[in-house]
């Protein structure tokens, strides 16, 4: 039998390349947390990429919660990459919805305070940014599209809103995988069989907008802590159907 010839890697992006460089020097304290990273230009000229290329690197690493953009004041640095078991605590791929109740549970803890500090000290420009999410939720769940995405970026906006950046540099270290289906369907092979909530979602997001708009702290706490609550009890409530099932065999 012939023996097939071996798969060649896969070249990485220069996206990825640019990155992955950027990553290593805040690693090594090269670039050290609240330093100022480089303008586009000079990291254009730096790696002799396009700014298309500086862009998606950039954007790749402040997802990781390595790089934070600040308005009219550009890139800075947020720390070096946490240990594996560290980072364990979020991102690793779990095959337990028992994860998915624990951080949802701690996410409470982080979330009902940071919806609360958002009604005390939201401006009108993050007011506006908060609506926007909202609004593109609704558009997203209309057109029968994902909304995993702006899921994710109206909790950050609540997050930016709080003016505190440990709140937002928290839930962006967690990142996309902090919305309980994303995870969820990594534990079902890539399928929620779950019926779709996005209008209650939506519904839930628009009671939490409405406290913070109305500046009213302990409303929006409230109702942080019921959308954050309603998510627990669903998945525990397919905990419970996956033990009665096990029991039956």
């Amino acid at each position: 039998m012939t023996t097939p010839p071996p798969v060649p890697a896969k070249k990485k992006t220069l996206s990825a390349q640019v990155a992955d460089e950027l990553r290593a020097r805040i690693e090594s304290g090269m670039y050290a947390p609240g330093d100022k990273l480089p303008t586009e230009p000079v990291l254009v000229e730096k790696f002799g990429f396009s700014r298309t290329v500086i862009r998606e690197a950039i954007a790749t690493l402040r997802a990781d919660g390595l790089l934070e953009s600040r308005q009219g004041a550009g890139v800075f640095v947020l720390g070096p990459r946490q240990s594996p078991e560290t980072l364990m605590l979020f991102t690793h791929a779990t095959d337990k919805i028992s994860d998915i109740i624990e951080e949802l549970e701690l996410r409470i803890g982080i979330e009902v305070e940071a919806a609360g500090l958002a009604a005390a000290r939201s401006s009108p420009a993050q007011e506006a940014a908060i609506q926007a999410e909202l609004d593109r939720f609704g558009e997203l769940m209309a057109a029968g599209q994902s909304t995993d995405d702006s899921d994710f970026r109206f909790h950050m906006a609540i997050a930016a809103a709080t003016n505190n950046g440990r709140f937002k540099a928290f839930l962006e270290h967690i990142g996309r995988r902090m919305i309980p289906r994303v995870k969820f369907r990594t534990v079902m092979g890539g399928v929620d069989p779950l019926p779709n909530r996005d209008h209650i979602i939506l519904a839930e997001h628009a009671e939490i907008a409405e406290a913070i708009f109305a500046s009213d702290v302990d409303r929006a706490r409230d109702a942080m802590r019921r959308h954050l609550l309603s998510g627990i009890q669903r998945y525990r409530a397919v905990t419970r159907r996956k033990t009665a099932g096990a029991s039956e065999d």
